[in-house]
């Protein structure tokens, strides 16, 4: 009974809580396996943010329950946004669900299985299925275990919980609750650590990232807190990249963008979500910048970075967009020139100031402006790799790519994906690649192999 599948909906900040569940878990004896069907235990941790991924994990816990009234003893588990969003109503629907977990009870999921297996082998009545989805003061703090027994090349670590922005369309805030800092000291330990073991990046986590400790901590030298953790992070001994995730443009001040012509291990990408390139919709968001605003932080960044990536968030279709509002995000979408983006059909979200707006842009409207910013994000992506042909870029190897034989994939400073003929010993170093092939997601080259380690420092895994 003490296998466990840990599947994962969502964004990064999920795969982190999902990692760290699973970290908690190898703690208390249990052992996490890669394919469901060996496991004793199915958990799925879920996303919120858009319907279809909720009905994409409520699909999935259908399913799961028909295995469940075959083996009465098979523990199906829901934790995450889903979870915390639509609280003990999923047992109307799925009522053979085991666990509910709510965002902020991530660590108290290792006990409520234990006591779950504990009555299935007869040592107390069966209880009915737990749900758990109360605040918990700290509960930002419980999210710092990390995969010891192998090699994490890259790592994502979570500095903050929650969100205190009122964005109209977002249900962030009701599942993760209002903003919450982890202490500088706790992130820096952890970063150490993973330094420790071999992590040559990290990303740094929070839903608006920038907004780190202004709360709880003081500006020094008219620097931010979170600017003050990223100078600590910089000095950390076997760090070689930073990254984080996701900044907003409110708090998006001169002090951070320094900050990317002073501390070399911060790399020049950053994704900067515009959401909208009409100033009337960005107001009907609730976003509280103007498009203008906006586009003075990316030009100030490029002044300090010229060779800066940027990735954005887009909706499309919001209550009330004309064609001349989605014209003016067209015309800045590609004015602007995104490396990447992640683009977003809107939908209804409860308990949303948006969702009395209902959702009147049709479902063809919203189809074909997506794929307008879909193909001139080809278009920008392919032209930019395709200048980087002929070029030589220190790449940090990741692990082996999913198709090839004895390919690797590996990541540039600005997050381009690259594809080399290599050897398992460079997992974890970075190392000097010559492009000679582009598409508009890929990067393909050759080692130049001058100063490269012959032998690799730990053995190597590419699952959590």
């Amino acid at each position: 009974m003490n296998r466990v599948y840990i599947k994962t909906y969502g964004c990064q900040m999920n795969e982190r809580d999902s990692e760290a569940v699973a970290a908690m878990l190898r703690g208390k004896g249990y052992s996490i396996v890669d394919n469901e069907q060996e496991a004793d235990v199915v958990l799925l941790n879920t996303c919120s943010v858009r319907d279809q991924a909720e009905q994409k994990a409520i699909g999935k816990a259908g399913h799961l329950a028909k295995r469940k009234r075959k083996d009465p003893n098979f523990i199906i588990g829901v934790m995450g946004c889903m979870a915390q969003n639509r609280g003990s109503e999923l047992l109307d629907r799925l009522p053979d669900l085991d666990l509910i977990i709510g965002t902020q009870k991530f660590h108290r999921v290792p006990d409520h299985l234990s006591n779950l297996i504990a009555t299935m082998q007869g040592q107390g009545p069966r209880p009915h299925s737990i749900v758990d989805l109360e605040e918990e003061a700290d509960s930002q703090n419980t999210i710092k275990s990390h995969t010891s027994d192998t090699l994490q090349v890259t790592a994502f670590v979570s500095i903050m919980q929650g969100c205190n922005m009122k964005c109209s369309y977002c249900i962030v805030p009701k599942t993760r609750g209002a903003e919450r800092a982890r202490p500088m000291g706790e992130i820096i330990t952890e970063i150490k650590e993973l330094a420790a073991n071999g992590t040559r990046e990290v990303t740094l986590l929070g839903q608006i990232v920038n907004q780190y400790g202004i709360r709880e901590f003081p500006f020094v030298d008219q620097k931010s807190p979170f600017v003050q953790l990223l100078e600590k992070v910089h000095e950390i001994e076997g760090i070689d990249r930073i990254r984080f995730t996701s900044p907003h443009p409110v708090g998006f001040k001169d002090d951070l963008i320094e900050c990317y012509g002073r501390l070399p291990k911060l790399v020049e990408y950053l994704h900067f979500p515009m959401q909208s390139g009409s100033n009337r919709i960005l107001k009907a968001m609730r976003r509280p910048y103007s498009i203008e605003k906006f586009r003075e932080i990316i030009g100030k960044l490029r002044t300090v970075r010229p060779d800066m990536y940027i990735s954005t968030d887009i909706i499309v279709g919001f209550p009330g967009e004309t064609e001349a509002d989605f014209e003016l995000t067209r015309r800045h979408f590609e004015e602007i020139g995104f490396d990447m983006a992640y683009l977003f059909k809107y939908s209804v979200r409860p308990d949303t100031t948006a969702e009395p707006l209902g959702d009147p842009v049709t479902k063809e409207q919203k189809e074909e402006r997506n794929q307008i910013l879909l193909d001139i994000l080809a278009k920008q992506s392919l032209a930019r790799n395709e200048t980087l042909i002929g070029t030589v870029e220190n790449v940090l190897f990741e692990g082996p790519a999913k198709k090839g034989d004895h390919m690797f994939l590996g990541r540039t400073p600005g997050n381009r994906v690259v594809l080399v003929k290599a050897s398992p010993r460079l997992i974890g170093q970075i190392v000097p690649v010559r492009f000679n092939r582009a598409t508009a997601s890929t990067l393909f080259g050759e080692l130049v192999l001058e100063g490269v380690e012959a032998e690799p420092k730990r053995s190597v895994s590419t699952t959590v």
